[in-house]
């Protein structure tokens, strides 16, 4: 099978890309299956139930979300009606939603996707990531009741994002970091057979500071006060992401690929 996970969608921009662009880079990629982190496209901070519409009907099978879930409060009654939206696994056991869901491709090979936030850097104690994924993944083993299993790990710090990698590690399809919208060049197949990627990166406006607009960010380092609200570049976005192909057997990784497409991220040659 092959998967496709696109990173954190900011903004009006990212939305344009991922209306605009989905389309054509799945079939370029041959993807099977379409994961897309939707936390910040709305504003910058949450998703709308009419922007989560509009990813789901450009193409995205599935999309996650992060610590960001129910900034926009709409959010807290429409994901209990669309179950293609998962939300993490250790939020609040109050907070609506799943935090993990099994859905078909167009085969009906079937795709576990979870998410889980990590605790370090995090500005909320959330509860234990590791726990939650072991229970989730000891009742989905790949190769058995699900084709693969994708965990969006949505943390700030890189080591807990490579500690839950190895902890998935011939559990899980991939383990992908979400959250920090700046792409990492890790991407790996891990000793038993999961792929891994640090971050994703985000689908956004790299003429940035991390997708907000520069001026506010600068301002703020550079007198340490504040005059304005962060608000999303509008600039032409790159999707950012990475493409996994999997066995259907074993449901382990046998090949990662680093995805970006359009905007300013445009991979760079190969030198002689």
């Amino acid at each position: 099978m092959r998967i496709l996970f696109l990173g954190d969608v900011m903004g009006r921009a990212g939305r344009r890309a991922i209306t605009e662009g989905l389309t054509d880079l799945r079939a370029r990629l041959r993807a099977d299956f379409v994961i897309v982190n939707g936390e910040n496209a709305s504003g910058g901070m949450g998703l709308t139930a009419g922007h989560a519409q509009l990813l789901l009907d450009a193409g995205a099978d599935c999309l996650t979300l992060g610590d960001h879930a129910f900034d926009q409060k709409d959010m807290l009654s429409f994901i209990d009606r669309e179950p293609r939206i998962i939300r993490p696994l250790n939020f609040s056991r109050e907070a609506p939603g799943r935090g993990h869901g099994v859905f078909s491709d167009a085969r009906g090979r079937k795709v576990l996707v979870l998410q889980a936030l990590g605790q370090v850097f995090m500005k909320r104690p959330f509860d234990d990531p590791f726990s939650a994924v072991d229970q989730v993944l000891r009742a989905y083993p790949s190769g058995g009741l699900v084709q693969a299993a994708v965990l969006d790990i949505h943390a700030e710090a890189t080591s807990e994002k490579m500690a839950m990698g190895h902890y998935c590690d011939g559990r899980a399809s991939l383990v992908v970091g979400t959250h920090t919208h700046v792409p990492t060049a890790d991407a790996q197949v891990l000793a038993r057979g999961t792929g891994y990627l640090t971050d994703a990166g985000m689908c956004g406006d790299y003429d940035s500071v991390i997708g907000m607009d520069k001026a506010e960010p600068m301002r703020r380092f550079l007198t340490g006060m504040s005059r304005d609200r962060f608000t999303p570049a509008e600039g032409e976005a790159t999707l950012s992401g990475v493409l996994v192909e999997t066995d259907d057997r074993s449901g382990m990784a046998k090949a990662m690929h680093m995805v970006r497409s359009g905007g300013r991220l445009q991979p760079s040659p190969v030198l002689p």
